[in-house]
């Protein structure tokens, strides 16, 4: 124990305290006396929590009175405490919450215990609850009967102390670390990415997913891997039994009017022409469990204006009903458009974007994880020989040439990890013998190649600086690249988000299309030279 005075807070033991009369009373182990008599623990003030009955008043009397005689030093305050039922949880929690709250602790003069060994089961949990949540700054300290007799006659007991920092129990810290390491890999699918951006958003979604039911919101490409991250984040949550319903998935795009409210909200039958049959709808097929709406942003103004009010309210009315349903889902949304800019345009309800905003991750692009290419075409051929039976590896040449194209500035991935799945599936399915050769590898190159786009892109470039411009190969394969993508992109700013997808982050208030403005410029070009039609 400290130097600092030490002060005990606990109930009166309604049982324990109690037995025992008169002189015989010394020879029975009672906690709260026990615990004033530990030889190296010194309760310099103890607060004691007693019942409002004459029964209780009294015992507690009669127990400050032992604890006086045996440790003069201790200072006994009685705290009268009324409780119609010291076995509901609410009230119980709630009254220790109020005595917390309004009792002066000052740790930097004194040290502080919390007895955990009186009161009922529901009091104990509670004191944990609170001492854990650090409302209350105190140590947990329990008492019990000796097994031997104790010296001098007298029942004194022994004790515990408790102290809920886990760093001071390496062994069950470990555990924690390791449980949580699982849970990262699971959500990675057992991939050991590499990229810093996506590991920290990775490690945020695992502690959001164990610890929050509030809605999350995966921004990111097509192909980059919402859909599949939102299962798993599903099943993590499962596993831990937060969720017991199932994962329902819709992909907004593909709503569109009537069919897109009956789609998510149901509808009665004859709601409509075609409505020969009731429909409950998919929030009501999420009940208990989660709600993945991917490209919430196509939604109409309709549908997501009755999406908030199921969001905040948990109830809704399906198409054609004049009473209302109830269903109870975690809703995680995805998209791939800049919702902030879509609420400016009035395409999308700013109050809706504000309550799907609580928990925003950015998922980058295959482009944007360059060094994620390696661990995931490892991951790729092990998926491919799990569901087809059949070990598939690169030689060493063909493994060494085909990674350097796909973590090249000229690979686009313009479907992302999807598009790396389906180009290792190809070479899979062509191998012989198990092994996938160099001439397979230039083949598929080719492929992927002409999907891009890239055969013509070199005339395209000499056409663009002009036959006389020399430049370095690394500048002339960068260019080539930022101009392919700037020929996909809607606009000059979309162009930015996808080329500064992951140092964006980093960035208070990123400018994506001066960025982008200054890079052409350093080789006398504009945007208006690469998309004449824009």
């Amino acid at each position: 124990m400290s130097s600092k005075p030490t002060v005990a807070i606990g109930f009166i033991g309604s049982t324990l305290d109690r037995v025992g009369k008169g002189a015989n009373r010394w020879s029975h182990w009672r906690p709260t006396v026990g615990l004033c008599q530990q030889q190296d623990v010194l309760i310099n003030r103890l607060e004691l929590i007693h019942g409002l009955d004459a029964r209780d008043v009294s015992l507690a009397e009669r127990v400050a009175n032992d604890v006086r005689q045996v440790s003069p030093e201790t200072e006994v305050r009685l705290h009268p405490m009324g409780l119609n039922n010291p076995w509901d949880f609410e009230e119980v929690y709630a009254a220790l919450h109020d005595f917390t709250s309004a009792y002066p602790f000052d740790t930097e003069r004194e040290d502080y215990l919390v007895h955990i060994t009186t009161g009922t089961h529901v009091a104990q949990i509670c004191w944990f609850l609170l001492t854990e949540a650090r409302y209350l700054p105190a140590r947990l300290i329990q008492t019990s009967p000796a097994r031997r007799r104790d010296p001098g006659g007298q029942a004194t007991g022994t004790h515990a102390l408790i102290d809920l920092d886990l760093s001071r129990y390496d062994r069950i810290a470990s555990r924690f670390a390791h449980k949580r390491l699982e849970g990262l890999a699971f959500l990675k699918s057992g991939i050991a990415t590499r990229n810093p951006a996506f590991n920290r958003s990775i490690e945020q979604i695992e502690r959001v997913a164990v610890r929050s039911r509030a809605p999350m919101l995966l921004i990111g490409p097509t192909g980059a891997g919402k859909s599949f991250l939102a299962r798993r984040i599903y099943e993590l949550k499962r596993g831990r039994h937060q969720v017991q319903g199932r994962f329902v998935e819709v992909n907004c795009a593909t709503l569109r009017g009537d069919g897109a409210m009956s789609a998510l909200f149901g509808h009665i039958k004859g709601a409509f022409t075609g409505a020969q049959n009731a429909r409950d709808g998919l929030l009501r097929a999420a009940d208990g469990g989660m709600l993945f709406l991917d490209e919430i942003g196509e939604l109409g103004l309709d549908e997501q204006a009755m999406l908030l009010k199921a969001i905040e309210e948990k109830r809704f009315f399906p198409m054609g009903a004049d009473q209302e349903v109830q269903s109870d889902f975690l809703i995680i949304a995805g998209t791939h458009r800049d919702l902030r800019g879509r609420v400016a345009q009035g395409l999308f309800r700013e109050d809706l974007y504000a309550r799907v905003n609580l928990w925003t991750f950015n998922l980058p692009g295959l482009a944007g994880r360059r060094e994620d290419i390696e661990p995931n075409i490892d991951f790729e051929l092990e998926r491919h020989a799990r569901e087809q039976g059949q070990l598939v590896r690169f030689n060493l040449e063909a493994r060494r040439r085909y990674l350097a194209f796909a973590s090249s500035s000229e690979a686009a991935w313009l479907g992302n990890f999807r598009e790396l799945s389906a180009s290792i599936t190809r070479m899979a399915t062509l191998a012989d013998s198990g092994r996938i050769d160099q001439a397979q590898v230039e083949e598929e190159i080719q492929r992927l190649r002409h999907a891009w786009g890239l055969e013509n892109a070199e005339d395209e470039l000499q056409q663009l600086l002009g036959e006389d411009v020399e430049m370095d190969l690394f500048d002339r394969l960068q260019l080539k690249a930022v101009i392919a993508e700037c020929r996909r992109a809607d606009s000059l700013s979309d162009a930015g988000r996808r080329l500064f997808g992951v140092s964006r982050l980093g960035k208070a208030n990123p400018n994506d299309a001066d960025r982008l403005r200054k890079y052409l410029a350093r080789f006398g070009l504009d945007w208006k030279q690469i998309n004449p039609g824009d």
